[in-house]
């Protein structure tokens, strides 16, 4: 059973579309809104569902209308929410703006997501198992480390998603979990300042395996010293919110289902292509037949 375990952030998107993204300072009219269904975590675990894993979510949310909506949304496309604990602190909340292009500036306030502890990152009680732990950033760290250092207890392989990026605990980086950022993401995670660098310096850490994101370039899988590049996929870009989170969803499902790294950077990357051609950040996840189609095409 392709097994996927998702330790994240949920939240409520609050989007505006407008012709260009604002400077500092300044405000723009004639935007279009929207209310989507967010936090990096939960998108993964949608991305990892569609791609056809089974999927377990553990978070937080609060005990509010949002997080009644956000555990409905992510029961309906047979996510097991069970794990996800209820505070009392508000359900996380983006707000995303989103230019005609699709590029996007983000602003989260974490709210439930802050309260995700060492405790639900322990994951005590899941049956042990082969499967893929995946998590990010958007939850305290400790959690996020507690929820790596557990994995390989019940037979879980970890994928971290290293965003909003920032540096990583040596002792995480030690047991070796694959890293997915982007570019600006995997420079902030190493403290390096090129992209060959960083890469050297995290396998120097310890993780020697990064699939990083390069938006309309692709992506790279750097495999100790093995490089691959995979090259973008042609998509007509509506919004690119939610990309990397497809990547990293169906990065894990396609491992969890015993495909090959390679492979699975592979169906990552065109899923990605497919996702940004739909608004919001779960508009546009693909099912696994869809990826499979654009494998064949």
């Amino acid at each position: 059973m392709n097994r996927v375990v998702v330790v994240g952030s949920i939240n409520v998107d609050l989007v505006v579309t407008a012709d260009r993204l604002p400077r500092p300072g300044e405000t723009v009219g004639g935007g279009q809104f929207s209310r989507h269904f967010g936090g990096k975590g939960a998108n993964q675990a949608v991305a990892a569902a569609r791609a056809g894993a089974s999927v377990t979510m553990v978070g937080a949310v609060g005990r509010d209308a949002d997080g009644d909506a956000s555990l409905a949304a992510l029961a309906a496309v047979g996510i097991d929410v069970s794990r996800v604990r209820r505070v009392d602190a508000p359900t996380g909340v983006a707000i995303i703006a989103v230019d005609r292009s699709g590029e996007n500036q983000i602003v989260v306030a974490s709210g439930a997501n802050a309260e995700v502890s060492t405790e639900d990152g322990a994951l005590r009680g899941l049956p042990d198992g082969p499967g893929v732990l995946l998590t990010c950033l958007e939850i305290p760290m400790p959690a996020v480390a507690a929820a790596v250092m557990a994995a390989p207890r019940i037979g879980l392989r970890s994928v971290l998603n290293p965003a909003p990026g920032q540096r990583l605990p040596a002792d995480l980086l030690a047991t070796g979990p694959i890293l997915t950022p982007n570019r600006d993401e995997l420079l902030a995670t190493s403290g390096a300042a090129d992209l060959e660098a960083a890469l050297t310096s995290l396998a120097t850490g310890g993780t020697q395996v990064v699939a990083v994101t390069l938006g309309s370039e692709g992506a790279l899988l750097a495999d100790g010293d093995r490089r691959v590049h995979f090259p973008g996929q042609p998509a007509e870009v509506v919004d690119a919110t939610g990309a990397g989170d497809t990547f990293s969803g169906v990065l894990a499902a396609w491992i969890a289902d015993g495909r090959s790294l390679d492979e699975s950077v592979r169906a990552a990357n065109a899923a990605a292509a497919l996702k940004v051609t739909q608004p919001g950040a779960r508009g546009g996840m693909p099912t696994r037949q869809q990826i499979e189609a654009a494998l064949r095409g």
